[in-house]
């Protein structure tokens, strides 16, 4: 799929966005000394020394992972390395100060998602959002939150745990924005119940805010909500009597569409990421 956004985070148009890595090549009989390995010696290429492991998982420097594994603050596989030069496989369980890491870097993806895609990683699914930022990394990310299939707008992908836990705190996540289009004008009696909030089935339905979206016919609502899915919306105007025909995420905390027109995607910049970790 042609419609990328810049891996770089950039936010501009772009390819695939991968590096392409340079080898070193050497003249014939100038190439450096290598000894050979014995006949029956074994390969490990999908290991990995533990330092660089670590490092490469955002924890630290390698300088600083040398000094952490030192002094205990790593395990592997539930068993605590102090050896320098370990190695581990890509496998192993490794656990930073009783945190699970993973050698990737942290990647944090913004699409602006279509209708017809759904919000799964799930294969045989038909088209999903999956498909959409196919080419934006080699990290293994998924989304946060669902939009259904017929839903627009804002959705993020990540491999960062600590954001995704985030997301999932009903209480004090993040809040996300939607525009809401109903089958008829909603009144402000039930506008008013909603804000205060109400039960349904004896569970308390809450939102961050509700309103009427000014310039609009009173069927178009904006709702502020932290719930990471779209199905309670639906569950809040079902109370009601009313249709949703039309779900649109314009915000997720501070991020908007701005510059990611429908069906792209952009890398968050470095200050977008580090304002939605303090969120």
């Amino acid at each position: 799929m042609s419609r990328n956004q810049d891996s770089r985070g950039k936010g501009k148009t772009s390819g695939r966005g991968n590096a392409n890595s340079k080898n070193k090549s050497f003249a014939r009989g100038n190439a450096p000394y290598k000894k050979k390995a014995k006949p029956n010696a074994t390969s490990n290429s999908d290991e990995i020394r533990l330092n660089k492991y670590v490092a490469n998982s955002g924890m630290c420097s390698r300088r600083e992972a040398d000094e952490n594994i030192a002094i205990g603050l790593v395990s592997v596989n539930g068993k605590v390395v102090t050896e320098m030069g370990y190695k581990v496989k890509r496998t192993d369980e490794v656990r930073f100060d009783g945190q699970r890491i993973t050698p990737e870097a942290k990647v944090y993806i913004l699409l602006n998602k279509p209708k017809g895609f759904a919000t799964t990683t799930a294969e045989g699914k038909g088209r999903t959002v999956m498909d959409l930022v196919a080419n934006a990394t080699n990290a293994n990310i998924k989304p946060i939150g669902r939009l259904g299939r017929n839903s627009l707008g804002l959705l993020l992908f990540t491999n960062d745990d600590k954001v995704v836990q985030k997301f999932t705190n009903s209480k004090n996540g993040v809040a996300r924005l939607f525009q809401v289009e109903l089958d008829k004008n909603l009144k402000y009696e039930d506008l008013k119940k909603i804000k205060e909030g109400f039960k349904v089935e004896g569970k308390l339905i809450s939102v961050d805010d509700i309103s009427y979206i000014e310039g609009e016919p009173k069927n178009r609502i904006g709702l502020k909500i932290k719930n990471t899915g779209n199905t309670i919306l639906r569950t809040i105007f079902d109370a009601f009597n009313y249709d949703i025909v039309k779900i649109d995420c314009v915000a997720i905390g501070h991020l908007t569409k701005k510059d990611i027109p429908r069906g792209h995607w952009k890398h968050l910049t470095e200050q977008e990421i580090n304002t939605l970790k303090m969120l």
